[in-house]
């Protein structure tokens, strides 16, 4: 990567340093997965909810002033929320100073006034500039109160690190060290280390962040989970590298940025500006797919505590018949990899004799395993032993549909199966599932070739890239006759 910028020279390793130098000046004293901080869609979305909620008592405390009809009652509301959408009210990033989003909502508040009184002139119904007024006041200083309560929020969850988005930057390059002084001034991003191929020539630390490595150090890199976006900072002589390395880090899950060194001052802030306020964007265009994510949380959520209440009895049932079948614990807990790669702790009623239980994956299960026990056999043939796994569902570690979480060094053919595909973490770009398009197509059980791994990683692939509430419920309807009708596949 780059050879330029206050990094250099020194011969040390971060390894040399000491406990806090290692960390860094803007990682959190505790690292949250990506899985577990705020959507700032989602707060977007609460925030237009309480905007309804105050823009309504706001239309009452109006008609109670000006004795505004009910068309007027009802219409100017509406007229308000639209004009703060089309004037980009929702767009809360940090690098929006306080008087540009007053000025918005001066702008939304005044178009839904001339709205109501022309409204109110059309339907011939009160003084028409007496609504105007009155719906200036009440609407002005309803939603100045509301946005300085919503920015308020905003800040205290931006200082405990759970909407700052965290990046890795690979390249020691000026840009990466203009865009680590921004952090470090703003705090709108916790940049948690540097990756760069030139390691020995960058030193231990640029203005404070340590190098943690070069980018075949990053591939497999424990930090990964806690990572947000990856933002390869990159020299105007150096191009042609951009390709060389996308393809490298091809195998990371993680989302991938460019921010071109030599770049126009300003085209850099507001790229810098975008890294920062990625999750926090207003309602229109790219946050369509955070809609999604809501419903399916929601989805995940509520029909997994039913799940969770309804089959009790069943729980009860499966945990009494272990209990009587042989001696041992009634749940079975494996690492799995989760969203982004992280490490998750999955479910499951024990099928297997306890001393022959194998919580790596290093042999998977094949036909007539002498492992598994007799009402092992069964659980897994009707797929039961993997109904503890609403637990991790309702905890968010798993959805109800997505790619089925494999073991972490899970082997096949003696070989790690996350090596033999090199899109292989891709599935990982979502939250594993308890049922998927892989597994409704056929590709269920052991993945013990491979061919298998590949076909798997493949359908899974196909999930992720056309994922929708219409595709998740056409799975779930998809799933039990699939299960009840394959008498194949190995479980």
């Amino acid at each position: 990567m780059a050879d330029d910028g206050g990094a250099l020279g020194s011969q040390l390793t971060i390894e040399d340093a000491a406990p806090q130098e290692r960390r860094g000046p803007m990682r959190p004293e505790q690292l949250q997965s990506a899985r577990k901080r705020l959507a700032g869609g989602s707060l977007v979305r609460l925030f237009q909810l309480g905007d309804v909620l105050g823009l309504s008592v706001a239309s009452a405390v109006a008609g109670r002033l000006a004795g505004l009809a009910q068309p007027i009652l009802i219409a100017a509301p509406i007229l308000t929320l639209m004009f703060v959408l089309a004037t980009g009210g929702y767009r809360m990033g940090t690098r929006d100073p306080t008087w540009r989003r007053l000025g918005r909502l001066s702008i939304a508040v005044l178009g839904a006034a001339a709205g109501t009184v022309v409204l109110s002139a059309l339907l011939q119904v009160g003084d028409a500039l007496s609504a105007g007024a009155a719906w200036t006041l009440t609407a002005g200083v309803t939603l100045a109160i509301l946005h300085f309560t919503w920015a308020g929020i905003l800040s205290r969850l931006r200082r405990r690190g759970l909407l700052t988005p965290n990046i890795i930057v690979v390249g020691a390059t000026p840009a990466a060290e203009r865009l680590i002084n921004s952090a470090l001034a703003r705090r709108d991003i916790n940049v948690l280390g540097i990756f760069d191929d030139r390691r020995d020539r960058v030193g231990p630390a640029i203005c404070g962040v340590p190098v943690l490595g070069t980018t075949r150090d990053l591939l497999d890199h424990r930090v990964l989970p806690f990572v947000d976006r990856i933002v390869i900072t990159v020299p105007d002589r150096a191009r042609s590298r951009v390709a060389e390395l996308i393809a490298r880090l091809e195998p990371i899950p993680n989302p991938i940025v460019l921010l071109l060194d030599g770049d126009d001052p300003d085209i850099e802030a507001r790229a810098v500006g975008r890294i920062a306020d990625f999750g926090l964007t207003q309602i229109f265009g790219p946050t369509q797919r955070s809609n999604y994510q809501v419903v399916k949380r929601t989805i995940d959520v509520t029909i997994s505590l039913a799940a969770a209440i309804a089959l009790a009895p069943l729980f009860a049932m499966i945990a009494v018949v272990i209990r009587l079948d042989g001696p041992g614990p009634i749940f079975f807990r494996q690492s799995r990899y989760g969203y982004l790669n992280e490490e998750i702790r999955v479910w499951k009623f024990r099928s297997m004799r306890v001393e022959a239980e194998d919580p790596h994956t290093v042999r998977q299960v094949s036909a007539r395993d002498d492992r598994v026990t007799r009402v092992g056999r069964f659980l897994r043939r009707t797929s039961l032993d993997e109904l503890p796994q609403i637990f991790n569902v309702i905890r968010g570690e798993m959805s109800l549909v997505g790619p089925r979480p494999h073991a972490i060094g899970m082997l096949t053919g003696g070989e790690d199966a996350s090596k033999l595909v090199c899109t292989y973490a891709h599935r990982h770009r979502i939250r594993p599932g308890l049922t998927g398009w892989a597994a409704v197509n056929g590709s269920r059980g052991p993945v013990d070739t491979p061919e298998a791994v590949r076909r798997r990683v493949a359908l899974d692939l196909q999930y992720v890239e056309h994922q929708s509430i219409w595709l998740d419920l056409a799975i779930m309807l998809k799933t039990v006759p699939c299960l009840l009708g394959d008498s194949v596949a190995v479980r």
